[in-house]
């Protein structure tokens, strides 16, 4: 009996296996089409004469336009840029939001008093804050880096605060029936329990912190991939335009990829 067993085991992680690969072989096929079908429809639209071809460009123009800012040191410049102000976001924003989340779901009394107002606060547009940030620090990149830091702190804080009330009580008393102290409660304890809700707060803290800076670079800014976007604007050329568009959203769909990929939280 023990030996069917062990035959019938290896069959079905097989049978799952294959049936894993199959489905992501599907949802890739239509994630292609999908994209195809939209190209396609856009294509059409820009041939039909129903709206000017500068507001819908070609999309070979469009692709033309790509493979000139990708060959422009200019676009290096700027992508490196932005690149930093969203990895400071990130980096001081989570860092702050996961410290506050633990204060906030370790304490009963502190959490009833104070977590309200990241409740309320979470849902305000950043951008209002823009000319605060630009009177505490400039309109360099340290101002940006202020806002995305701020947009990502809430969406983290309040992640791990709802992580926090998750953890196994169990696990609780025995590190503090250990004496442990709060840094090693926070490190041992906390943290490797809600592993799942805080690196998913961190994922959703990199879009927003993205999402702010580009947003707060079009505002005001003489660098940067916002920056960069508002002067093509400017000179109303839309095949770059709408190029530089699509290489933001592949840039940063690679970036949450990889964070994914780091994280262990990849879908």
């Amino acid at each position: 009996m023990a030996a069917t067993g062990q035959v019938k085991n290896p069959t079905a992680t097989m049978g799952f296996a294959g049936r894993r690969v199959s489905d992501t072989r599907s949802t890739n096929l239509i994630r292609i089409m999908l994209l195809l079908v939209i190209a396609g429809g856009w294509e059409a639209l820009s041939r039909s004469g129903l709206l000017f071809r500068d507001v819908v460009p070609s999309i070979f123009s469009i692709w033309a336009s790509m493979w000139k800012l990708l060959g422009t040191p200019a676009f290096y410049v700027n992508l490196q840029v932005t690149a930093w102000e969203i990895f400071a976001s990130l980096a001081i924003g989570a860092g702050l939001g996961v410290a506050v989340g633990i204060v906030l779901g370790a304490n009963r009394f502190l959490g009833a008093a104070f977590e309200p107002y990241v409740y309320y606060l979470a849902p305000t547009p950043r951008i209002i804050f823009f000319p605060v940030m630009i009177m505490w620090f400039g309109v360099g990149v340290a101002s940006k880096i202020a806002l995305g830091a701020l947009s990502c702190f809430f969406t983290v804080a309040l992640s791990t605060a709802g992580g926090m009330r998750e953890v196994d009580k169990v696990l609780i008393r025995v590190g503090r029936s250990f004496r442990a102290t709060p840094w090693q409660m926070a490190t041992k304890i906390y943290l490797p329990a809600m592993r799942a809700p805080v690196l998913n707060g961190i994922r959703l803290g990199f879009g927003t912190a993205t999402v702010t800076a580009l947003l707060a670079e079009t505002k005001l800014s003489n660098q940067g991939l916002g920056f960069m976007i508002m002067q093509i604007y400017s000179r109303f050329d839309m095949p770059s335009l709408y190029g530089l568009l699509i290489i933001v959203f592949i840039l940063a769909g690679i970036g949450n990829l990889i964070l994914g990929k780091v994280t262990g939280t990849s879908a």
